[in-house]
């Protein structure tokens, strides 16, 4: 794998630090500043929002130069988002500096997988996405607990600051390391604008929002699930996380190794696997072991399907997927703002803190329902072009060799 893939998964270490270790901060930030818990939650819906409109904005407005510049642009606006962060005088500057770091999010993740694809074989396009994702799912390992901890200890504006000096590492390294391609040719909004008219990119999304939804469906309600019935000690939920971000290195590894071989039944049995799992979440969560060993599983077989959804999304809108690759990121978030209201309707109807892993499950059959309607389209269409041609040769979407 190139060199450049490590300069990538900084940046990605750097963005999934930052976007998640406000959780653990939020009491010391709401202190600091005098507003109550749920406003200070507005640090974390401000970033979602970010994210999911971020992403297209900031890749439209980087059509006009090469996607290394955009790059480096954006880790500029993930490095100031985060100082105005660590320095906001008020509660609204804070809220600024979070909404500037997550626009450089999805744009950075979009354009880095076209990027990360582009620097390997076609054989190993996945794993080059997935290597790059390694540093988002390493953040919730090392990155969340250790910048959670150094804000407990001195501060949690020391922590945006050490977030913001990642920044710097990731954009010297993209500056560095990753090859200066100019712009593609040819290629003009309209085009990004013309893969959504593409059914099959469609499908990907749709399955990115309800699979990576039905983990979150779970993990957001994961703290008072595991307190209140585990029976686990309220400091043992970072450790619980910690075994979730382990579960997400994993799975995305693997995803993005089997991927590369069998796209398609990747998708299928990482689906299926999850949404049986998130199902027999609600028996495990009553045993300490099996729903440590459960929150594991959901990590693993939930990242296990993003390299696998992002390399769908880039195949299916070849020859321009730069926007489509960071509108599924968006995906990921709606997803997880999706499950995350679903998940606390079916507790407020009086169901069960387990209840909404009857929601991930659902969400995430639901997406093994639209791959298996993909791949039938696909096949459907495959067949029918060849019958058009008469056996003449036609370009086809990589993807359909998968």
């Amino acid at each position: 794998m190139p060199l450049a893939l490590l300069a990538l998964a900084i940046g990605a270490f750097g963005i999934g630090t930052t976007e998640f270790v406000i959780m653990g901060l939020l009491p010391e930030v709401a202190g600091d500043f005098g507003v109550s818990i749920p406003t200070a939650g507005y640090l974390v819906t401000g970033y979602a929002l970010g994210v999911m409109f971020g992403a297209p904005l900031m890749t439209v407005l980087g059509t006009k130069i090469s996607r290394k510049r955009m790059l480096m642009v954006l880790m500029g606006l993930f490095i100031v988002g985060n100082v105005l962060s660590a320095v906001a005088p008020v509660f609204g500057i804070m809220l600024l500096g979070r909404v500037v770091a997550s626009l450089a999010h999805g744009a950075f993740f979009g354009i880095g997988s076209v990027v990360a694809a582009d620097l390997v074989a076609p054989d190993k396009k996945a794993g080059a996405i997935a290597m790059m994702f390694t540093g988002l799912t390493v953040a919730n390992v090392v990155g969340v607990p250790l910048g959670t901890l150094i804000g407990q200890s001195v501060g949690w504006r020391i922590t945006f600051a050490v977030v913001a000096l990642l920044g710097v590492v990731g954009l010297v390294g993209v500056a560095k390391l990753v090859p200066d391609t100019p712009k593609p040719e040819g290629v003009h909004l309209r085009h990004e604008l013309a893969a959504f008219k593409n059914v099959q990119v469609l499908l990907a999304m749709a399955m990115t929002v309800l699979g990576f939804g039905g983990v979150f469906a779970a993990i957001t309600y994961i703290a008072p699930m595991m307190t209140q019935v585990a029976g686990f000690a309220d400091g043992s939920v970072t450790w619980l996380l910690v075994l979730f971000g382990l579960g997400m290195v994993g799975g995305n590894l693997v995803g993005g190794k089997f991927a590369d071989r069998a796209l398609m039944p990747m998708l299928y049995v990482s689906l299926g696997a999850l949404a049986l799992v998130l199902a027999l979440f609600t028996l495990t969560a009553h045993d300490k072991i099996l729903s440590a060993v459960t929150i594991a599983l959901i990590g693993a077989l939930g990242f296990a399907t993003v390299p696998p959804l992002q390399k769908r999304v880039l195949d299916q809108a070849h020859g321009a997927p730069t926007l489509a690759s960071a509108v599924n990121i968006g995906a990921f978030n709606l997803g997880n703002a999706l499950a995350a209201w679903l998940g606390g309707l079916v507790i407020a109807a009086g169901l069960g803190y387990t209840a909404p892993n009857w929601v991930g499950a659902v969400l995430a059959a639901a997406a093994l329902v639209l791959a298996f309607l993909s791949a039938a389209l696909e096949r459907r269409n495959g067949t029918r072009s060849t019958v058009v041609t008469s056996g003449a040769p036609t370009e086809q979407p990589a993807a359909v060799h998968h």
